[in-house]
């Protein structure tokens, strides 16, 4: 295994596009490469959320920031080819499996059509050499098995977020075989787990819910305490999705193909683990069931992540525990009014120390 490290040399003045820069984890992605000294573009739509980590980090103080939707090919190819980047992250997406629900048309129009648009208008950037694209750990086809899914497993879906993500993955590798591989592209796809962090405001979500329940002293109220998943910090699939564009940009090894970026087993923890450890965090708080009827949820869901240890160098540097840790000293800065960019690259200066330990 090669030593865990993001350089920041190959970053120094690197051009990045990146789609999505306005969410959650692509706010903190823009905050990093700026650490990292690149140059990026961002193109998305506005913050999903009020309050949103974009607006109170000042994302678009530090990065070159356009508001569009990527299935407007036109602006995009025009605001991607004018950039003309060296690297080209692919975040941008319809997020949340129960809003697939109630909007399955747009979510396959923005996760697999705007994908296939992304990767299309990247064709015509002609110092292009490497393309993230993002995905998720729902991609896999879940048949309930207690072991990691790898990358090589079937891709599927049962609600249509999960397909759509599903179909997301084969939209790349087609364009990867059929195009990219011909200009002397290198396409990989990055599949992580259950994100989470400080400046997460995201409906239908743990870890925005606990804290606003315990902002409001309420309860937390949880449809499916036992559903077990690969939790873990914000930070580490994106030091994954670094370290891979490094690999891909500078090594004639293969390394464009699919990716798991999840935690060790050992913090694949069901969800009242989380709720126990949060509540230990912010005294006075609790939770109780959710007795309504909701839609279909994986029970269980777990990565095998062990050829990106093996094979990239990459592992997991925060302990599940350390994680909430964070979590809540982050969100009572927030609440304390701190600066929240001050805040976002100091943890992320922690984080990059503690990688090299």
């Amino acid at each position: 295994m090669e030593n865990l490290v993001i350089d920041k040399d190959f970053w120094q003045g690197k051009r990045v596009f990146l789609t999505g820069h306005t969410g959650f984890k692509g706010s903190w992605l823009s905050l990093w490469l700026v650490f990292l000294g690149a140059k990026v573009k961002g193109y998305a739509l506005n913050p999903p959320t009020s309050p949103s980590l974009f607006n109170e980090a000042q994302v678009d103080s530090i990065i070159d920031s356009q508001i569009g939707d990527i299935r407007d090919q036109d602006t995009l190819h025009e605001s991607m080819t004018t950039f003309n980047p060296d690297i080209l992250i692919h975040m941008a997406a319809q997020p949340l499996v129960r809003y697939s629900y109630a909007e399955p048309i747009e979510t396959y129009e923005v996760n697999v059509i705007g994908t296939a648009k992304v990767l299309e208008v990247a064709r015509s950037c002609d110092n292009l050499k490497v393309i993230i694209n993002i995905t998720t750990d729902k991609c896999y086809e879940n048949d309930g098995r207690s072991e990691g899914y790898k990358e090589g497993d079937p891709m599927g879906g049962y609600d249509p977020y999960s397909s759509s993500k599903g179909c997301a993955e084969l939209v790349a590798s087609a364009y990867r075989r059929s195009f990219f591989q011909e200009q002397g592209v290198r396409v990989a796809s990055v599949r992580a787990g259950n994100v989470i962090g400080g400046g997460d405001w995201a409906v239908d979500r743990l870890i925005p819910d606990i804290l606003k329940s315990f902002e409001t002293n309420k309860p937390v109220v949880i449809r499916n305490p036992k559903a077990t998943r690969p939790w873990q910090h914000v930070l580490e699939p994106l030091s994954g999705y670094l370290m891979l564009a490094q690999k891909m940009f500078n090594s004639h090894k293969k390394y464009d193909e699919g990716w798991n970026f999840g935690p060790d087993k050992e913090d694949i923890k069901p969800v009242d683990w989380i709720l126990d450890e949060m509540i230990k965090k912010w005294p006075k708080s609790s939770w109780e069931l959710d007795k309504n009827s909701n839609p279909h949820e994986a029970g269980s869901l777990q990565l095998d992540i062990s050829k990106a240890k093996f094979k990239l160098g990459w592992k997991p540097v925060w302990k599940l525990s350390h994680t909430l840790e964070k979590i809540v000293v982050w969100h009572r800065a927030w609440l304390d009014k701190k600066n929240m960019k001050s805040v976002c690259l100091a943890e992320i200066e922690e984080y990059t120390n503690d990688m090299s330990k």
